[in-house]
């Protein structure tokens, strides 16, 4: 068994996902697994040459890659429970299907979650069409100054306002305004992490993990915010910054955001 299952659910999306999983290939940091949740429309995936080439060079390099059909769609929060349900490592990282990962991501990320031991690190997710769009007032940044402790983030909250950092590319801003390098990454605080976040695997479940999802109607937004916050709650949890994890920037496919899990249900 590796010590990192990659986690990534998909729906329709095979292009995107061949490039992501071509990132994975060359990651700095081995020891890790990929399991894929479709659910995509029939065909999408198994008719998508770049994919499977993708898929057989992670093979090569000796990644096993599991590629699970689960349907019918219950919403994300089942598709995140069931990506769960398929993890024995001791480390997951759920990462969508549509991101780029630079070289030292993985290695970062687990670095991290191992010398703060809390429940879960995220890269956030930098848009690159935004390069050019510098928000000065977005990028206020608090640093761990101490090891990583439990918090609680609610909605409305002043802590909540922390969710601006992660807009566009003020990640992007931020890190370079810093001269922060792969080699000396820094934590600081967050209202949660889209995309890409590693956690530990039973911490995740300590809080029940997705498990919500039977509460939830099946069109809904926020699964893996309220997911973070109550991992937050009892173990901690960071973003790390120096951030390789750049969005394709494709249209979601979410599209119905009108129930959002962390003000649907207690945090």
């Amino acid at each position: 068994m590796k010590n990192i299952n990659i986690l990534i659910p998909t729906y329709n999306r095979a292009e995107a996902l061949a490039v992501t999983l071509t990132g994975l290939c060359y990651q700095t940091y081995k020891d890790f697994d990929v399991i894929i949740a479709d659910q995509s429309d029939e065909y999408i995936l198994s008719m998508s040459t770049p994919l499977h080439t993708a898929i057989r060079l992670l093979e090569s390099k000796g990644h096993s890659v599991q590629l699970i059909r689960n349907l019918p769609r219950k919403g994300m929060a089942h598709q995140r429970q069931f990506l769960l349900d398929n993890s024995k490592a001791p480390y997951s990282l759920f990462l969508d299907d549509d991101l780029i990962l630079e070289s030292y991501v993985v290695e970062i990320m687990h670095r991290t979650l191992k010398e703060e031991e809390c429940g879960f690190v995220g890269c956030a997710v930098i848009g690159l069409s935004y390069k050019d769009d510098v928000r000065p007032n977005q990028q206020h940044i608090e640093f761990w100054e101490t090891k990583v402790i439990p918090e609680v983030v609610v909605p409305g909250s002043k802590e909540w306002k922390r969710y601006e950092l992660h807009n566009a590319a003020n990640i992007l801003h931020v890190q370079d305004n810093y001269q922060i390098v792969p080699s000396y990454p820094k934590c600081y605080k967050i209202a949660w992490v889209g995309g890409c976040v590693m956690y530990d695997t039973q911490k995740l479940l300590d809080v029940g993990g997705f498990d919500f999802w039977k509460q939830l109607p099946e069109n809904h937004c926020g699964e893996d915010v309220l997911a973070q916050l109550r991992v937050m709650k009892k173990h901690g949890g960071c973003g790390v910054l120096l951030s390789g994890v750049y969005h394709q920037e494709l249209t979601t496919t979410v599209p119905d955001r009108k129930v959002n899990a962390p003000e649907y249900l207690e945090i």
